[in-house]
């Protein structure tokens, strides 16, 4: 299989003899780079129940799911293969809780001053985030549902700022 150099939809990870390679950013500036991402997790209105209560067996499930998340930012390079090992400089993670869906919402800004972006970093804060949430609450709800996870913004960089289109 082979990419043409010049096409105009590069997928940066594979060279022009399609193999899969780490993206050479060593010739990049280095800039303040931020990310937000987000996702939801859906349940039965019990299960909300005992999250918002603090009754849940396991304890404090978005106390714990906030450190799970952070945790996760950090370790991203470590479960993505071509993800490049950042020292991150912020990691802020919010839960909403949203009791007419029956919902928790999980909202994860991630910086770094440094050649590429964080957005895969956002988006593993917010997934372990809500995976967390499942595993502490899974032995009342085993039909917890994630869904949206996206990144809804990112700064800096050669591209510049971009933002979601939220209607999707």
């Amino acid at each position: 299989m082979t990419f043409p150099a010049d096409s105009d939809a590069k997928l940066t990870h594979f060279d022009t003899a399609g193999q899969a390679h780490m993206v050479d950013v060593g010739a990049k500036s280095e800039t303040h780079r931020v990310a937000v991402a987000a996702g939801t997790i859906r349940m039965k209105p019990e299960t909300l129940a005992l999250i918002v209560s603090g009754s849940a067996k396991k304890g404090d499930v978005l106390g714990i799911a906030r450190i799970a998340a952070i945790m996760g930012a950090k370790r991203t390079s470590d479960l993505v293969p071509l993800c490049h090992p950042l020292a991150l400089t912020r990691v802020a993670v919010d839960f909403s809780v949203d009791a007419a869906a029956s919902s928790v919402h999980c909202r994860a800004q991630v910086e770094t001053v440094g050649k590429t972006g964080v957005e895969m970093e956002a988006l593993t804060a917010v997934q372990v985030g809500l995976l967390t949430i499942y595993d502490m609450c899974k032995a009342a709800d085993r039909g917890m549902v994630m869904t949206n996870v996206r990144v809804l913004e990112k700064h800096g960089g050669k591209s510049g700022d971009w933002t979601a289109d939220i209607d999707k």
